[in-house]
């Protein structure tokens, strides 16, 4: 009978098959020096278009501690992640991109930090290799911008590359909501967390996977997760104007007074403008706020695995495994991939 892990490494992966295998050997051999052979390596196929699923499946073939999950389709990254998460069984889990903009390296200075009592250890990147001049402005934008409107702390410069306890994890994934933002969630959460510096590489191969419209979308699930405060803000825009309308009736009035009327056409159209404009704005973040409210009490799963692969085999799940609670997976991932003994003991890793 198979041990469960101590460490768990989940990759989400979509159009990677030009550095997956260079990935895999570098983070297996990673997790060999900080957990033994007592680790598993967790690639997520979130609906890629190209060779992925073939080479993912080709190494839960030929490593054992691979474990292959495919997603039914492209669900986009937060929620990959989530189901990579889902299917992890480690007492430490390591959350990471498959790109090698993170070097897997890294593990094995995250993994003493967490013997010394953190409970979850993260990435900070002080440099960003292989960037254009408009991705670092608008993410130093966004990081700035969330740090003052989010409720929690969020640190700046930091990625979803983290190592995380066990206990951190299972309540990450008790908490519901499907527009997922992970660093924050994790943030929200607490505990000890610490920051390791790092510089962020180029990409190993491909392209990002993160256009500008991804990008926005993605800062708008940040903002409306972790703050109301454009709510406050399109308040204070309605008393704004509702204070300069006042003030226009009441110029008006003191003219008609005067026997004066007041003329032009461009003016009026201006402030009508600006009046239409506030509105429509207003309107668009209540929407925003609305929508998500909307989509949440849907309650449709977070996500659908179609298949799931460890040693060349194919494990059956039960069809609401997104929806379980953590000690429910846990218990259907042990008779899925065979393994219902606790994680072997683990030796302190030594950095050099």
């Amino acid at each position: 009978m198979t041990q469960a892990p101590f460490l768990s490494i989940v990759a989400p992966c979509h159009n990677e098959e030009e550095g997956l295998r260079e990935f895999c050997r570098r983070a297996a051999a990673a997790a060999q020096s900080a957990a033994g052979d007592a680790f598993e390596l967790i690639l997520v196929d979130d609906g890629s278009s190209d060779g992925t699923w073939e080479i993912i499946s080709d190494l839960a073939a030929n490593v054992p501690q691979v474990v292959g999950v495919r997603l039914l389709r492209n669900h986009g990254h937060q929620l990959a992640s989530t189901a990579g998460l889902s299917a992890s069984r480690g007492e430490r889990v390591l959350l990471i991109d498959a790109d090698l903009q993170d070097p897997p390296e890294l593990l094995l200075m995250m993994m003493p930090i967490m013997e010394r009592g953190a409970d979850v250890v993260y990435g900070q990147r002080t440099r960003r290799e292989g960037e254009t001049w408009f991705k670092l402005a608008s993410a130093s934008l966004f990081y700035r911008a969330l740090s003052r409107l989010a409720s929690v702390t969020i640190p700046r410069d930091t990625g979803d590359f983290r190592l995380m306890r066990r206990r951190v994890v299972d309540i990450l994934l008790a908490m519901p909501e499907r527009d997922r933002f992970i660093r924050g969630m994790v943030s929200w959460i607490g505990g000890r967390q610490v920051a390791l510096p790092y510089e962020r590489d180029a990409r190993y191969a491909g392209t990002t996977k993160y256009p500008l419209r991804k990008m926005i979308n993605f800062a708008l699930d940040a903002i409306t997760s972790f703050s109301t405060t454009p709510l406050r803000i399109a308040t204070w825009l309605g008393i704004v104007s509702a204070g300069v309308a006042v003030a226009l009736l009441a110029y008006t009035f003191v003219r008609w007074l005067q026997g004066e009327t007041v003329t032009g056409w461009s003016s009026i159209m201006a402030a009508v403008s600006v009046f239409s404009a506030i509105q429509l704005i207003c309107i668009g973040i209540i929407g925003e706020y609305l929508g998500r409210l909307v989509q949440e009490s849907k309650r449709r799963p977070m996500f659908m695995i179609e298949t799931i692969l460890h040693g060349g085999d194919q494990a059956e799940l039960p069809p609401a495994f997104s929806e379980m609670s953590a000690g429910d997976k846990r218990a259907a991932l042990d008779a899925a991939l065979g393994s219902n003994e606790p994680p072997r003991p683990h030796k302190k890793s030594r950095v050099s």
